[in-house]
């Protein structure tokens, strides 16, 4: 093992060697000459001017080096009773044809390129083929609906669009295509094709602009993509931050950054290789479902798990068990709302007692704050150790984390523990200074950001900079609160925003707030995160209604969820909305979100002096807190 604490001195003090070193772990078209480039300050290039293909690096060098009959992708489908094991070799030669059927489609270098798919193994293969042939891909989550569908749409303007048919849950099929049929006639460009992959359990009626993914990958109708090279500076992808009010926030990942800092990651923060078996819980609409199920694990040449199902119900808890045995996985990499669904249903842990998990060596939780009861309640029925980190959207890969291929540091529950090699992480107050340890404040990365974050956001680089670069310069934002123990430990204790954080998936309370506004009852309205023992946070909406509305109150908190379940998708999760007299506010007229969240939570309250009118809130509170 090499000492944590060289690798991450070494890191910040020369960058440039740290990262030029990691770079030999992948394959070159041209290799770097120069690793970072610093001119356009504080908008940062990683490997300029060096060319690869990040698709080449996840199959087509395996392959090459012999590992054409390993297992790449298992896909186990419990919502559909379906399992399959692809080699390195098969998911080549499907990822080729497909990227042929995509050029056939005129997609070419450059074009983007919209998937909106669930957990198939048809989403990583189109994944991968747009990287094959430089095409950008931006991957949406299923369960958005056409109104977030269509603004993605819009900024993204792809040339194709790649559907399934239909998701499966448990208990119910949602079909895609009428979605996304709704969300093009909402958005205003129009993608030249869609190319619908069909499902059995609802197949989708075709239009004259749809093609059937089996016409595309029917041997001999087109011919197999090669690959084709990139700059190491060119967008491998587009990913939106979930929720975000107007214009979305395209996160821009490049190719040789995010390819250099993933390899690099499997090693040293998840201590997978060649041959080993990683499950990530999560899906590809996400960024750990584009870093840890797709490319990482690939880079790696190891082993992913693609699981179309839930942590419980499917058959039951015990089903991350039976992968870990079934497949000998060695690490499994989930969501602390996966863990405390499993805990609430199987206390015991009874489930596990049929299974063989000896070969897991680690389980990372991240996405949201992993709790110490459920951190300790992992550690003592799996045996093994329990590794929180954080990290975002933005970053593509953790911030912090217990290193385990680095060395194995030990654990403070509560803490996702301590930055990363090229995270040089600080705590800093309002006016942009470094606290000292304990002391609480805005957790910012002092620039330049490590390869593999995000390089800007889509066609927007002064909306980058005044998103995450300008309330402290020299500082990436990250928008979370917390502080840094005596011996460098991070605690992250919330966001600073407005965005909350529901079972991992961060939604903006402000894209609720605008859809509760539209109904024509609503005066004003708020949302805000409370906790919740499960999911970590769940939004409530709390509305005043305009003079005169005489709409009972159930049917309007019924009509007010079932109107933002439609423009954002049930991933909203609202399902409390209160009819209130007045919201409370300063004399500016912002509404105290932040006192009302601590009166729902039970924390220790805060009431700014600047409140306009204490009588509201004392009058909301019996409502916050029922």
């Amino acid at each position: 093992m090499t000492s944590y604490a060289g690798e991450y001195r070494k890191s910040l003090d020369d960058p440039a060697a740290f990262w030029g070193e990691a770079a030999r772990a992948i394959s070159w078209n041209r290799k770097p000459r120069q690793v970072l480039d610093e001119e356009n300050a504080p908008i940062y290039r990683w490997f300029p001017g060096a060319r690869l293909n990040t698709c080449y690096n996840a199959l087509d060098r395996h392959v090459v080096a012999g590992r054409a009959d390993q297992a790449a992708l298992i896909y186990d489908s419990p919502v559909t009773g379906t399992k399959r094991t692809y080699t390195y070799a098969e998911l080549l030669d499907l990822t080729a044809r497909f990227a042929g059927g995509l050029e056939a489609c005129g997609v070419t270098k450059g074009d983007t390129v919209l998937i909106y798919m669930p957990m198939v193994p048809e989403a990583v293969i189109a994944m991968l083929a747009c990287a094959r042939i430089g095409a950008v891909h931006s991957v949406v989550f299923g369960g958005f609906a056409p109104a977030e569908l269509a603004v993605r749409i819009d900024d993204a303007r792809p040339k194709v669009v790649v559907a399934a048919s239909c998701g499966v849950e448990p208990t119910r099929v949602i079909e895609y295509k009428p979605l996304l049929d709704e969300a093009l006639r909402r958005a205003g460009h129009r993608p030249e094709t869609t190319v619908v992959f069909q499902r059995p359990q609802a197949v989708a009626e075709m239009g004259p602009q749809d093609v059937d993914w089996r016409t595309l990958m029917t041997p001999n109708a087109v011919p197999p993509a090669a690959c084709v090279t990139v700059e190491a500076t060119d967008p491998l992808y587009i990913l939106y931050t979930s929720g975000t009010t107007g214009r979305p926030k395209g996160i821009v990942r490049d190719n040789g950054g995010h390819a250099v800092a993933l390899a690099w990651s499997m090693k040293a923060v998840y201590d997978i290789g060649p041959g080993d078996v990683m499950f990530t819980a999560s899906d590809v609409g996400w960024v750990v479902g584009h870093s840890y199920i797709v490319y990482a694990p690939l880079l790696a040449g190891a082993t992913t798990v693609l699981y179309e199902g839930k942590p419980v119900g499917t058959p039951d808890a015990g089903v991350f068990w039976r992968i870990v045995d079934e497949y000998k996985v060695n690490a499994v990499f989930t969501a602390p709302t996966a863990f405390r669904a499993i805990r609430r249903i199987d206390p015991s842990a009874k489930l596990l007692e049929g299974y063989d998990i000896s070969s897991l060596r680690t389980l990372f939780l991240a996405g949201e704050r992993l709790d110490p009861d459920t951190y300790r309640w992992a550690s003592e029925k799996l045996g093994v150790p329990v590794v929180d980190h954080w990290w975002q959207t933005e970053t593509g890969w953790p911030i912090c984390a217990n290193p385990r291929g680095l060395e194995d540091l030990p654990v403070k529950a509560g803490s996702p523990s301590v930055p990363l090699p090229g995270y040089d992480v600080q705590v800093l107050d309002p006016l942009g200074q470094p606290l000292g340890p304990d002391q609480e404040g805005a957790i910012c990365i002092r620039l330049p950001l490590p390869p593999g974050t995000l390089a800007t956001l889509w066609q927007d680089d002064e909306r980058y900079v005044s998103s995450y670069l300008s309330a402290f310069p020299g500082y990436y934002l990250s928008g979370d609160g917390g502080y840094r123990d005596g011996d460098g430990y991070l605690f992250v204790m919330g966001r600073t925003d407005d965005v909350i954080n529901v079972a991992g998936h961060r939604l903006s309370t402000g894209s609720m707030e605008a859809v509760l506004a539209a109904h024509p009852a609503v005066a004003e309205c708020a949302v805000i995160g409370v906790h919740d023992e499960l999911k970590g946070q769940l939004p409530r909406g709390f509305v005043v209604l305009k003079a005169g509305v005489e709409t009972p109150g159930d049917q309007l908190r019924d009509e007010l969820v079932t109107l933002v379940r439609t423009e954002i998708g049930a991933v909203a999760s609202l399902r409390r909305v209160d009819v209130v007299a007045a919201l409370p506010k300063t004399r500016s007229g912002k509404i105290l979100r932040k006192t009302m969240r601590e009166i729902a939570d039970g924390a220790p309250v805060s009431v700014p002096s600047t409140i306009e009118d204490v009588s509201v809130l004392d009058a909301l509170t019996p409502v916050l807190r029922g």
